[in-house]
């Protein structure tokens, strides 16, 4: 019997010499220390011996075992020191080496093109200010000489807030603040106002709910008409380029008259006519005129004594027109894949 345990011996240490990974420890180890493993079929083989060899063996295959243990831990050691060396080796890190530059946020473009657009305005004397985007209906349509029963007031037009006591509004244009700034300023005023609006919109590429603007108003002793359009031509040019042309035509607005339409030449057929400018070649950036002379009155300015001209644009139209987006409706799904094209445009 002893020669058997002399053989398994043999075996064991020869087979754990070759040993180099992990698994094969797992499964020398199940073959030979294990529950159903070679030392404990020798232990079971102890009742076939004659009684005076009983504890001879049994002494020599416990130290068989514990010989066996000690040699597995030794080359357990050396095989897990030899793993970890070269897995330290395949994702070893050069800290000499220059960092990742983590992925940065930046502005909206809606809000670049808000600032962009106040700069160009701050440059010609113009105050930048904000206003409520809830709004009471007298400033968002009575003050503004749109009276009760003007379409602009319909359910289907304006988005209404429930109030017992008065109209309440989400605003419909930035207007409002036309009247607040003037009840609280005595002329001269100059102001663009940026902002959130809201309207009952069927969505399309050119339209949605909820959208921003920029109102300008100036007002002062004898201003025309003349005033408006050097003002509007400058910041056309400032934003789509000194080559561009300008055009104003009557248009009707209930808060200025007279009131004109302000377009510049179409930028991508340089006046010729294509999609963009459906063939006419000309652009159409926003609505303006003089300020009627009852929103003078309701905020308390003699209107034989001051004059003022006043204009709203959509922000991302310009937005649109400037970097060639064709549905408005990019700027508010939240895609990456859009956003970060202007990290680009704006570096």
């Amino acid at each position: 019997m002893s020669d058997d345990l002399e053989r398994l011996k043999r075996e064991a240490s020869e087979r754990l010499e070759r040993i180099t990974s992990e698994d094969d420890l797992a499964d020398w180890h199940r073959d030979f220390l294990g529950r159903q493993g070679q030392i404990t079929s020798a232990m079971k083989g102890i009742s076939q011996l004659p009684a005076e060899e009983r504890p001879a063996f049994g002494q020599a295959v416990n130290a068989l075992r514990n010989e066996l243990q000690e040699a597995f831990d030794n080359r357990q050691d050396q095989v897990l020191a030899a793993s970890l060396q070269s897995r330290l080796q395949q994702e070893s890190v050069d800290v000499t080496l220059p960092g990742r530059t983590p992925l940065a946020g930046t502005l909206h473009p809606v809000t670049r093109m808000i600032r962009e657009i106040t700069r160009v305005f701050g440059l010609m004397g113009f105050q930048t200010v904000e206003g409520p985007e809830v709004e009471d209906a007298y400033y968002a349509f009575d003050a503004l000489n749109i009276p009760q029963d003007h379409p602009a007031r319909d359910v289907w037009d304006t988005i209404f807030i429930e109030s017992e006591q008065r109209e309440i509004v989400l605003r419909p244009h930035t207007s409002p603040m036309q009247i607040r700034t003037m009840e609280q300023v005595e002329p001269p005023v100059r102001v663009v106002v940026p902002g959130r609006c809201y309207r009952y919109e069927a969505l399309d590429a050119t339209h949605e709910w909820h959208f921003h603007q920029i109102e300008g108003l100036a007002v002062d002793t004898s201003i025309t008409m003349t005033d408006l359009k050097g003002t509007l031509a400058e910041f056309a040019r400032q934003i789509f380029g000194q080559e561009r042309k300008v055009r104003f035509r009557c248009d009707y607005f209930p808060f200025v008259e007279p009131g004109v339409d302000f377009a510049i030449d179409c930028m991508f057929c340089e006046g010729k006519g294509c999609r963009v400018c459906s063939g006419t070649g000309w652009i159409e950036l926003l609505g303006a005129g003089m300020v009627h002379p009852n929103v003078l009155r309701h905020v308390g300015y003699d209107p034989d004594v001051y004059t003022g001209w006043a204009f709203g644009m959509g922000i991302e139209r310009i937005a649109m027109l400037k970097y060639g987006i064709e549905d408005i409706r990019h700027f508010y799904q939240g895609d990456v894949r859009f956003l970060s094209q202007f990290n680009r445009v704006f570096a």
